[in-house]
């Protein structure tokens, strides 16, 4: 049997204790039924307490990655995660419009969870300038989108503002997450550049949310791969997100992973009610 499978290719970094970074991205595509493939971008070491060391792979390296990925397979999405600076930035953006590929994730990774700096400021300037113009969608968390704007966000209302500013950057597309709000439910604010739309969840009370936006991102990238609308998967991958978050994992002494396993067991018993139901019918 030939299956007519979707191809993701992320860009991004290593995490070896695997709830982040392509590690986490890998996780995402397969369990949602695509075909995963990696382009790394750095070494980290890092487990469930924070980054230690961080090790950034050669730009040339980077680009015969993507080049032997693409030449040989092909992609049907990108998605981008951890870049560390501006010339991996530049090499990635340079890449994705030479190949012209049509649609593009990014995942504006910035810092960890410990507060590590995961990109330098040359490296977010070069986000705005050259990577942001070329997505399908742009995926930053509220501490991101502040990085990115300078709009100091307290509520929906200056979410709406800074995804505003971000799509003038020339992006199809902003996604500003609110797992990082106040309040009691988690609220992410999509804009087309037209409307606005809102993805509200209540919040789950836990610490193992580590690898949360790579998650989401890699999700989105599946998504839009199986040629959903924008509104329709954003809406898919805060549910992925969301069920992986509601059964993470209690794995290490710091902030757990999330459960990628988790939706694709929960779509697979809810299919198994349905023929149960029906037989009963």
């Amino acid at each position: 049997m030939i299956l007519n499978i979707k191809r993701i290719l992320t860009i991004a970094g290593s995490d070896p204790s695997g709830g982040a970074g392509i590690q986490a991205d890998i996780k995402t595509i397969t369990c949602m039924g695509a075909y995963a493939m990696s382009a790394i971008t750095a070494i980290t070491i890092q487990n469930t307490n924070g980054v230690s060391d961080i090790q950034a792979v050669a730009t040339n390296i980077i680009s015969k990655q993507i080049d032997a990925v693409i030449n040989d397979i092909g992609v049907d999405a990108v998605k981008t995660g951890m870049l560390v600076n501006r010339e991996i930035v530049e090499v990635v953006a340079e890449k994705l419009i030479t190949k012209d590929i049509k649609t593009i994730v990014i995942d504006p990774v910035m810092q960890a969870k410990d507060g590590t700096a995961l990109l330098c400021n040359e490296g977010i300037d070069a986000l705005r300038e050259c990577l942001i113009p070329i997505a399908t969608v742009i995926t930053p968390n509220i501490p991101e989108a502040i990085m990115l704007t300078g709009i100091e966000i307290k509520n929906i209302k200056t979410m709406k503002i800074a995804a505003e500013k971000l799509y003038k950057l020339g992006c199809k597309n902003v996604v500003i997450k609110g797992g990082h709000s106040t309040g009691t439910r988690a609220i992410d604010v999509l804009f087309d550049g037209d409307k606005f739309y809102e993805f509200s969840v209540i919040k789950i009370h836990t610490k193992n949310t580590h690898g949360t936006g790579c998650t989401f991102s890699s999700a989105l990238s599946v998504a839009l791969a199986l040629g959903k609308n924008i509104n329709q998967a954003v809406n898919d991958a805060k549910e992925f997100v969301n069920i992986a978050i509601e059964h993470s994992l209690c794995l290490g002494t710091g902030h757990g992973p999330t459960n990628h396993l988790a939706p694709l067991l929960n779509s697979v018993f809810k299919s198994m009610n349905d023929e149960a139901n029906k037989a009963k019918d």
